[in-house]
Formats: C-alpha cells, sequence, structure tokens
C-alpha cells in the first residue's frame, strides 16, 4: 500500500477531507496531513490526527514527533526538516481541497507554509483538487494558475459541477467525491509505479524540466464536444441534451498530458479548460466545416460531439406561427457522415476515435460495426437509456473498444464478397469496461487506451 500526504486548505470542502482519510486508511494506505491555518478554522488538526495516527503539522517551523515517518514506519534516528523529509518518504501528495488562494500560491511557488514547501519539495505525484465558487474557479486567474500547475506535471482533478457553499448557489467548483478522490490517487500511483522506481517523473518544484511529466508533448490532439442544433426556423431547432462535459473532460485530460488541443465546441454553455484552443460551432455542416480545417493538422482525433443524423430540409428564415399553421409537416434530410469523412481521408499515423450513444440490447453489436465501417482505431460506446450517466450528467459508464490488430479497415476497401473480413474483424474486435465514474476519470481511462494504440 502507498505514502499518501495530504495537504488540506481552507475551505468548507475539507469535511470531504475527513472522508477521503477514513477511505485511504481503511484501503490500507498510510496517511500524512499538512494544512494550512485557514484550513484549521474548518476542520481542527486533532480529527485528522485521529484518523490517521499521526501528527499533524501547519509550519514547517514547528517539531514533528514523528520526525517525517508515516503510520507504520520506523522514524528516523535524526531529526529532519519535516518540509523535505514528509513529501521525499510520501508516494504520492494530494492536496485536497485546494482553495483559490492556495492554487495561486502554488502557481507562483510560494512556500509560506508546510503545503506550500512540501509541493516545492515533492519529487513524488502531485494532484490538486480545485474546490471554491463557481465564479472564482472560471476567473482568468484562477485558470491561469491551474494551467501553470499542469504544465508543470500536477495532475488537476476536478471541480464538479453542482451545489455550492453559499446558499443557492450552483456551477462548477465543487470538490469531487472522497471515493473519487480515492481513485484518481490509486490510478496516479499506478501510473507512476509502471514507470519505476528510478524513472519516475519530476513534478513541481523538482529541478528538471517538465517533459518527463508529459507523455504527450508535440501531440495535437483535436476533441469535438456538445451536440448540434439544426434549425426549424428562426427561434427553434432539432437537438440533442449533451451538455458537452466529457469532450471538455477529455480536452482537460489531453491538455494535462502535454498535448496541443483544439476544441470543437458545438453549443457548449461551460468554460473551456485553460490552455485549450477553442472554436464554437451550432450546426452539423458548421462543426464538419471546423472538423475539415482543423484535422489535417492533428494527430489524434477524439469525436465526443453528439452530431445530429438528421436536419430540417427546409428551414423557415422566421418564426413559424401556430396559428398560420395547423397542418406543419416536418421534412428531414440526412446530414453528412463527419466522422466517415475524416476517416477517409486520414494519413498515416492520425489516430481516431468515435463515440457512440447507444440504446437497445445490441449497443456494443451496433458500435463494433461502427468501428468496422469507418475504420476507426476505437469507439466508446455510453448507454443513453440510463437517466444517472450519459448526456448532461456528472458521471458515465462506458465501454471502449478497439480493433484488432490496430486500426480497422473498413468493409469497403477490400472486402471479400462474402463479407467474411468484415466479420473477421467484429470477432476479433476487444473491449474494455469503464466502471461508473466521474467524467474526468473516464477521460483519463479513454486517453490510457489511446496511448496504447499508440505505442507510446
Amino acid at each position: 500500500m502507498a505514502r499518501i500526504l495530504l495537504g488540506v486548505s481552507g475551505g468548507i470542502a475539507a469535511y470531504k477531507a475527513l472522508e477521503f482519510v477514513r477511505l485511504a486508511t481503511a484501503a490500507g494506505h498510510a496517511v500524512r496531513v499538512v494544512q494550512t491555518r485557514a484550513g484549521q478554522r474548518f476542520i481542527g488538526a486533532a480529527s485528522f490526527a485521529a484518523l490517521t495516527g499521526a501528527p499533524v503539522l501547519v509550519s514547517e517551523f514547528e517539531p514533528d514527533p514523528a520526525r517525517g515517518a508515516f503510520p507504520g514506519e520506523e522514524p528516523p534516528s535524526h531529526a529532519p526538516l519535516s518540509h523535505l523529509e514528509l513529501p521525499a518518504r510520501a508516494d504520492l501528495y494530494l492536496i485536497a481541497p485546494a482553495s483559490a488562494n492556495t492554487i495561486a500560491k502554488l502557481a507562483a511557488g510560494m512556500a509560506e507554509d508546510m503545503l506550500g514547501a512540501c509541493a516545492l519539495a515533492a519529487t513524488c505525484p502531485v494532484l490538486v483538487a480545485p474546490a471554491m465558487n463557481n465564479h472564482m474557479y472560471g476567473h482568468a486567474a484562477t485558470q491561469a494558475n491551474l494551467a501553470a500547475l499542469r504544465e508543470r506535471g500536477v495532475e488537476v482533478i476536478g471541480p464538479e459541477e453542482g451545489r455550492l457553499a453559499s446558499k443557492g448557489e450552483h456551477g462548477v467548483g465543487r470538490l469531487i467525491e472522497p471515493h473519487e478522490l480515492l481513485k484518481a490517487c490509486e490510478a496516479a500511483l499506478a501510473r507512476a509505479s509502471n514507470t519505476g522506481a528510478n524513472d519516475r517523473p519530476l513534478r513541481a518544484g523538482a529541478a528538471a524540466g517538465v517533459d518527463a511529466a508529459a507523455p504527450w508533448r508535440g501531440v495535437r490532439v483535436l476533441v469535438t464536444a456538445g451536440g448540434t442544433r439544426e434549425p426549424l426556423d428562426s427561434v427553434r431547432f432539432l437537438g440533442n441534451s449533451s451538455s458537452g462535459r466529457m469532450g471538455l473532460a477529455l480536452a482537460q485530460a489531453a491538455n494535462g498530458r502535454g498535448a496541443q488541443v483544439t476544441l470543437i465546441a458545438a453549443n457548449v454553455h461551460l468554460p473551456p479548460p485553460a490552455g485549450v484552443a477553442c472554436r464554437e460551432v451550432g450546426t452539423a455542416a458548421e462543426l464538419r466545416e471546423a472538423c475539415v480545417e482543423e484535422f489535417p493538422h492533428c494527430d489524434v482525433l477524439l469525436m465526443a460531439a453528439a452530431v445530429a443524423d438528421f436536419r430540417p430540409a427546409a428551414p423557415s428564415a422566421t418564426k413559424i406561427k401556430k396559428a398560420a399553421r395547423h397542418d406543419l409537416m416536418l421534412e428531414l434530410e440526412p446530414t453528412v457522415d463527419v466522422l466517415g469523412e475524416l476517416a477517409r481521408s486520414r494519413r498515416t499515423g492520425q489516430t481516431l476515435v468515435g463515440f457512440a450513444a447507444e440504446h437497445g440490447a445490441d449497443a456494443l453489436g451496433d458500435a463494433r460495426r461502427k468501428l468496422i465501417e469507418k475504420g476507426l482505431d476505437a469507439i466508446v460506446v455510453n448507454d443513453i437509456s440510463r437517466a444517472d450517466i450519459g448526456f448532461d450528467a456528472d458521471e458515465n459508464e462506458v465501454t471502449i473498444l478497439t480493433a484488432a490488430n490496430g486500426r480497422a479497415a473498413p468493409a469497403s476497401r477490400g472486402e471479400g464478397a462474402d463479407g467474411s473480413e468484415a466479420r473477421a474483424q467484429l470477432a476479433q474486435a476487444s473491449e474494455m469496461r469503464v466502471s461508473k465514474a466521474p467524467k474526468p476519470l473516464v477521460a483519463e481511462a479513454i486517453l490510457d487506451v489511446v496511448e496504447r494504440l499508440r505505442g507510446r
């Protein structure tokens, strides 16, 4: 099990840090806690000390009775400098909740307290989980500070959209739930262990560049998000309930891994991640035009947008009056298959990932056929019949289908007359299920699959 150093800053969400400690210790992890003085105004040190079985520190000048040791370890014979010894022994440093003030100090490299000093001294993976009012989170200064942390290899977890501390407030800024924090920590620990102890990427404060902590540096990623709207008249449209959260989570995750990310957002009302170039579109035709322009320059396409399959054949330039039209008939025409068109023009080295919102017993079968017919590398399937995942939900549960031996060959290219090649590919397509989790964590799982497909 791992040694987790937990930094707790000031904010009402500090109560969730107690539950995180309970879950982490129950899972067998050893936890030490450092707090800011503001953090102690919300949760006292005695509560964390009782749950961890170890002293809690605020200042690097106060003595540590455990001399930097984690629960279950023998303390050293000497008294080391606590702000160096704790992060040196830690396998992971999680700062949760991370207030806007703490994030600003971390971005500036300040070490005026134990939490900040440990961040500068840490060579283990560093995770930051923001928690604040939605206006503070969306402020350009906070977004720039988070972008600076990501650039240095810090992994930003969340926040989620939901009810906030102030009465009646709702928005993006809510700390993700403790069990999801633990999942994110264990995923980061697994990635770090896969690199080997001697190859562990240096994090914020390390004396090396950021390339080792950015495996996607130099990779150009194109992400589509949201749902298109097809005009019926000057005020009405045909659309869907996609919020764009999955696409935004993918863009943020790719940016966090060091990629150069372009986001094509169709009717998305959430702010784009900092450091991500964004193009806004409305209709399927506008999305196609933007994709055709951007696709030749990308290395990875993540087609998460819900693109309309049909549009009104003759939309009205003015509002259709109810009183004047009692016999209104709506004629639809198909839109262009944007992903299929892009796949036909792909160049060597590009990785294409489609997304399929399916409904019905043969959801995976339908998605497998799309994977082969469009010639994709992978397709991500979610069940839109469930109200708790998928469209306009904070969480998702998906199955990732990948083509056998890499990219699928479309049935129209060299398939035998009896359809044997397509049937063979359908039979060999592999699948990986990602259990229900917040969309940022699902995004990380999807990018892990893309990494394997690209052999990074």
